[in-house]
């Protein structure tokens, strides 16, 4: 749930993931990433609605928490970044509209549709937590206009209604200053006066006859600093007789008669050892280590029946089990929990966050429970990976993983609407120098649904996993086999430590990474941005086009059937002196490996076209071509190459495709396109005029990365035509740093004929 101030200024900031790559632990899930049984319904992305779309694409604007209008046609979400409340259209759940937002004072914690009313819970504390302050705004839900505002005597965080709409349980926090060091602590140590509470609002006739009271979260049994509960997020039961309240910090849970306003049992969340998990931030994903004896300090709380509560374990002090728990909620025995499976799954989706590896990993934070189709769902979204994971929980005591659907950055509200069979996704992350957009999500529940075939997107994901145990992620170079249908190799670029070739099994749905292949130097394992990878066409080996921090960094490297690199073959030197840091995106052969072609990225200085590089294999000679990139109108973008393919024989000569795009994502992306041109003879010498190729378009990718009604992905850098022809294409998801993480593997069919 939202920190206040805390997480308010975290909004306006990118969340800084990276990436890291090595082996997933020997138990890795046998269902991994492979989504629901056939017998079962399915959740697919229909439409990605970004916040600033009722604002501004300059300003600041986030997502965190949503609720619907009673009639289904209106979400409205809390944007503490700009004080203010947002609304969508969703009656066509394809396409939302924007609704305009409502300013209000204070940052907006939570909100809450009724039948007439918008309640809304406001944090007025600006910075003073030791005199924390906050209200309940009540708004008219048709007018918008403000009807009360009532002085909730602390910061709010969670609320929730009955669903007689009669009344409203809310969340009094009073969060912890993380700057602050009590007497004999630590900064951000407890306790921190004063203290938290929940409180019971009578919805009772009009606004102005609404009726507070309290419940004291105080000394209860085994909580950690018994005199400030830091209470953060409540749910009340199908049956609507109790409350389950988080004291996150307190790793404790309490169960309470709201209309009496009595703790009925609290219970501690306990703690557990997890193995299996990435626990070093060193650029490796090893899933060798573990966590001992860790508080699980959940977040979010839900009602799985009347008689368990699901918690999504994200901690936020000296906790955090990085996985979900199902608690009975009368005795407070642990019936079930995740352990590592969940980090396991988002490792085996490609979507592993390594720059958190040593905190708190996927940082499970949102969860809610809900009944679609007759089967009980839990939703738990991962703050930090940028997925919400989808479970059939209609057995308390063995959850069973269905699926993964992948969101906008820093999943905050998971939204249910049984009654629309949809899923509302709000996320706060937002970061407008890099186009990383806080946003709404929808999603449709199918009943009897199952995964689209490989060439079909529409929402679906993921397109590709391993459920070999095989980490992955950042793969932007793609080459296939030249005799075997759907059997490709991809390889990981520096997002990561150690370089590695992975092989991909294309004629499954989704694709499966199957094996892998260390690149090693001198017995040691090898580091390499690779941006480009071509099989030899006898099998012997691989190309590498390595691309340089620096021009001379660029290199082609080739390697044996085992990853061994045999040599490493600079660029032209003069050539180099006029490069920076966008050198080799892509290399291919000719048909029988003689001659090699590499695509540099963009112009070296005082060149008004980008190269296309032959490499003579057997004399070591480099001539070039030009290439004339094409442009776009918005400020700071730039086009490049980021791929290159051998399509075949034209006319005497050699037919190749490049992959041409721009340097935008989300709503403003333009160029995602694969040309083609051929080139006969050696072309130009470094130094020399060069001949400049004659492209012509082949396709149009934009629409098919459009398709995953997603935020549409920035770089499409792999593509690759296989034994059948078809041409197969992957965009590179930056270690889910500065991006939303998200792998889009598509085949497109025979774009370049037979």
């Amino acid at each position: 749930m939202p920190k206040s101030s805390r997480r308010a200024a975290a909004a306006l900031t990118s969340i800084a993931l990276a990436g890291g790559l090595l082996t997933c632990a020997p138990d890795a899930l046998a269902n991994n990433g492979r989504g629901q049984a056939p017998d079962h319904g399915s959740f697919t992305r229909t439409a990605t609605f970004p916040a600033y779309f009722n604002t501004q694409a300059s300003e600041a604007s986030v997502a965190e928490i949503s609720t619907i209008t009673p009639d289904g046609k209106t979400v409205v979400y809390t944007d503490a970044a700009g004080q203010r409340i947002g609304f969508v259209d969703v009656r066509n759940a394809n396409s939302p509209k924007p609704l305009g937002t409502v300013d209000v004072p204070g940052e907006p914690t939570s909100v809450y549709a009724t039948g007439s009313h918008i309640l809304v819970c406001v944090d007025q504390t600006d910075g003073d937590f030791a005199n924390p302050k906050g209200a309940l705004l009540v708004f008219d839900a048709s007018t918008r206009e403000l009807e009360r505002t009532i002085d909730l005597g602390g910061q709010p965080d969670s609320i929730d209604v009955t669903a007689d709409g009669a009344w409203a349980t809310i969340a009094i926090e009073n969060q912890r200053d993380e700057e602050f060091a009590p007497a004999g602590g630590k900064a951000g140590d407890l306790p921190q006066l004063p203290a938290g509470f929940l409180t019971t609002v009578h919805l009772d006739g009009a606004p102005a006859n609404w009726t507070l009271s309290r419940t004291e979260l105080t000394n209860l049994p085994g909580m950690v600093a018994p005199s400030d509960p830091e209470p953060e997020y409540v749910k009340i039961s199908p049956d609507g007789r109790y409350a389950a309240l988080t004291l996150q910090e307190n790793n404790q849970i309490a169960i309470i008669d709201f209309r009496n306003n009595t703790v009925v049992r609290s219970f501690s969340a306990g703690t557990n050892t997890v193995a299996g998990i990435d626990v070093k931030k060193d650029g490796v994903i090893d899933t060798t280590g573990s966590i001992t004896d860790v508080r699980r300090e959940p977040d979010s709380i839900g009602w799985v029946d009347d008689n368990h509560v699901a918690t999504a374990n994200e901690g936020d002090w000296k906790g955090g089990t990085r996985g979900w728990t199902v608690f009975n909620a009368a005795s407070g025995a642990v019936v079930w929990d995740a352990g590592n499976t969940l980090e396991q799954l988002v490792i085996a989706n490609g979507s592993w966050p390594e720059d958190r590896a040593a905190k708190k990993g996927i940082e499970p934070e949102g969860l809610a429970v809900a009944t679609f189709g007759g089967t009980r769902y839990a939703f738990v979204g991962s703050e930090r990976a940028n997925v919400v994971a989808v479970y059939d929980v209609t057995d308390p005591a063995n959850p069973v993983y269905k699926q993964m659907l992948p969101s906008t950055n820093g999943p905050e509200g998971i939204l249910p609407v049984p009654s629309r069979n949809m899923l509302v996704v709000s996320s706060e992350t937002d970061d407008a120098s890099v186009n990383v957009r806080a946003s709404v999500q929808l999603y449709t529940f199918n009943p009897g649904a199952t995964k689209s075939t490989k060439k079909k997107l529409s929402g679906n994901w993921p397109q590709l996993t391993s459920d070999a145990g095989i980490a992955w992620g950042a793969l932007g170079a793609l080459t296939a086999d030249p005799t075997v249908a759907g059997k490709l190799w991809s390889a990981t670029d520096s997002a990561y430590k150690n370089t590695r070739i992975l092989e991909i099994d294309a004629t499954q749905a989704p694709a499966q990474v199957v094996a892998e292949i260390p690149v090693t130097k001198a017995g040691k394992q090898a580091s390499y941005d690779v941006e480009g990878l071509w099989r030899k066409a006898d099998g012997s080996g691989f190309w590498l086009g390595v691309e340089g921090a620096t021009g001379a960094g660029n290199l082609l490297v080739e390697t044996d059937a085992a990853g061994v690199v045999l040599r490493e073959v600079t660029l032209p030197a003069g050539y180099t002196a006029k490069l920076g840091k966008q050198g080799i995106e892509g290399v291919t052969g000719n048909a029988d490996g003689s001659v090699l072609y590499v695509a540099m990225q963009r112009e070296a200085s005082g060149e008004d076209v980008t190269r296309i590089g032959r490499y003579d294999v057997a004399t070591g000679e480099w001539t070039f071509y030009g290439y004339q990139l094409e442009t776009t109108d918005v400020a700071g973008d730039w086009i490049g190459l980021s791929e290159i393919t051998y399509v075949g024989a034209k006319d005497g000569a050699d037919q190749l495709a490049v992959i041409e795009r721009d340097k935008l994502n989300g709503p403003n992306a333009q160029v995602k396109r694969l040309y083609t041109f051929t080139v006969a003879g050696p072309g130009g010498g470094d130094g020399q005029e060069l001949p400049v190729v004659a492209k012509e378009l082949a396709y149009d990718v934009l629409p098919v990365l459009q398709s995953t009604n997603g935020w549409t992905q920035e770089k499409l850098e792999g593509m690759t035509i296989d034994a059948n022809r078809d041409v197969y294409v992957i965009t590179d998801n930056d270690g889910v740093k500065d991006a939303t993480g998200e792998t889009v593997f598509a085949n497109l069919g025979k774009v370049f004929g037979r």
